[in-house]
């Protein structure tokens, strides 16, 4: 979802069908906010709020349904312009910002988890049987619990928000290179959901690139922007969950 002056990637879980309709939900009630020149973090938190009683409400068949979600809005803290990132989930948000890249999202996962505690390394997180278990999500049998991060726009001129498709697949060597290489948002979007593809897609990759485009008046940047928009669904046979993010069924560890 690209609709300033929210930017979303939502990733469903629980099957193709329920995992659709979650991650559709997502997007129409946060898409809610678009047109306007920025949001409140209050109006954000909300809107997970709003999505888990939809969800709750059109998915009252489906045992642990629900949607990853990652994101970017624009916001406006005493007369200054900030980035407000959030997340819930393994959907991922960078930055790109001197030629550096950045994950700022932290994931909500068991594998993150046991990377935190020590008890595994990258490596062996990239192959870890419960990598694509999740540990919080905005679902129909749980409350939302997402983070949130204030970024100053000047921090970050590039935002990249990605499902864990494209994560598992690029490595964050490669994204940065396809950053620094495309000069045009929808140009990175594109390459980023087809590297996946060709490294073998198999996970939905959806990709959003935010550029925050140079203005005269820098107290109006944020409102002068470009995105692009890409993603890659796998066809129905996908329902198997094979290489799906499933969700968790324990709740996460306190």
């Amino acid at each position: 979802m690209a609709q300033p002056p929210v930017f979303l990637v939502a990733d469903g879980m629980g099957g193709y069908e329920a995992g659709d309709v979650a991650s559709q939900v997502v997007v129409d009630v946060f898409g809610s906010l678009s047109g306007q020149a920025a949001v409140s973090p209050a109006q954000v938190h909300e809107r997970f709020q709003v999505a888990t009683k939809e969800m709750q409400s059109m998915l009252q068949t489906a045992n642990h349904a629900g949607s990853t979600v990652a994101g970017a809005a624009v916001v406006n803290q005493d007369g200054a312009d900030y980035w407000l990132i959030f997340n819930i989930g393994d959907s991922r948000v960078y930055s790109w910002h001197d030629q550096m890249l950045e994950q700022i999202s932290v994931d909500h996962s068991v594998v993150q988890e046991l990377l935190e505690a020590g008890v595994i390394d990258d490596a062996q997180a990239a192959e870890h049987p419960q990598r694509h278990q999740v540990t919080r999500a905005v679902a129909t049998h749980v409350a939302p619990d997402p983070d949130y991060w204030l970024i100053p726009s000047e921090n970050a001129h590039r935002i990249l928000i990605c499902s864990d498709g494209l994560t598992t697949e690029v490595a964050d060597i490669d994204i940065a290179q396809t950053l620094q290489r495309c000069g045009n948002a929808q140009e990175a979007a594109d390459t980023l959901v087809a590297s996946a593809v060709a490294a073998g897609g198999r996970d939905n990759v959806s990709v959003v690139v935010v550029d925050l485009l140079p203005t005269d008046d820098t107290a109006s940047s944020v409102a002068q922007r470009s995105n692009g928009t890409a993603s890659y669904e796998h066809a129905p046979w996908d329902e198997q969950l094979e290489g799906t993010t499933i969700p968790r069924r324990a709740g996460r560890k306190s």
